[in-house]
């Protein structure tokens, strides 16, 4: 009798521990990025990573010598864009293309990462991506 008990008490706490993985998983803007730290970038878009919870796009970026830097962008999360009327298609056809965008870097001192806050491609139609603290 007591073999039972223990089997479903053990699914129990199995279960509630698959339950808090995704939580954890989930961080805020202030965990992961200095709202004080944020500038312009000006770069080449060269990727995009349409994945879940977030979107991430790529520009290489010319830094004051001339070299070239790849830089990741961290966005809202994809129903978020898709809400502001930014879909996956719009970076496909600026993929190659000039692009600015106003980020904050991160905290973690991880090279040429930031959360993206507002993008403009080409259009010059400005586009809130994310979320900044400044």
């Amino acid at each position: 009798m007591k073999i039972p008990g223990v089997f479903g008490a053990a699914a129990v706490i199995c279960g509630l521990f698959l339950l808090a993985a995704p939580s954890s998983a989930h961080h805020s803007f202030v965990a992961e990025f200095d709202g004080k730290n944020c500038r312009e970038f000006t770069g080449t878009l060269t990727k995009l990573d349409w994945q879940s919870p977030h979107a991430y796009f790529y520009l290489d970026i010319k830094d004051a010598g001339g070299k070239v830097e790849n830089w990741s962008f961290q966005t809202y999360a994809l129903i978020t864009l898709r809400r502001n009327g930014t879909e996956r298609q719009l970076f496909i056809e600026n993929m190659g293309k000039e692009v600015w965008v106003k980020g904050c870097l991160a905290r973690n001192g991880k090279d040429h990462y930031a959360a993206a806050g507002t993008l403009k491609f080409g259009d010059g139609v400005l586009r809130q991506v994310g979320q900044l603290q400044d």
